[in-house]
């Protein structure tokens, strides 16, 4: 799966690591529910740190189509409010 973080590039990323992404992204979700700034930083950092640790990075120059988009690390909680799927998180399943 090719994953783009917002402002940064793109990595590979290989479809075992979605379940562990995907705690992540539920964690993300319920801080977001709950309005929590300082929770919501802290959890939207880790999601984007793990795809980072996990991820092999494409060069700058492919152009390969994302799979998955990931806001920016300095997104704010209303434009990844914006970026979620209905009744879902950032990250599919």
């Amino acid at each position: 799966m090719i994953v783009r973080i917002m402002g940064e590039g793109q990595v590979r990323l290989a479809d075992s690591h979605l379940a562990e992404l995907n705690d992540l992204d539920d964690e993300l979700l319920a801080e977001m529910e709950q309005g929590d700034g300082p929770g919501f930083r802290r959890v939207l950092s880790a999601l984007l740190s793990r795809v980072r640790e996990l991820g092999t990075p494409l060069p700058d120059d492919s152009l390969e189509p994302s799979q998955l988009i990931l806001p920016s690390p300095d997104a704010t909680l209303d434009e990844v409010r914006d970026l979620l799927s209905e009744g879902g998180g950032l990250i599919p399943g």
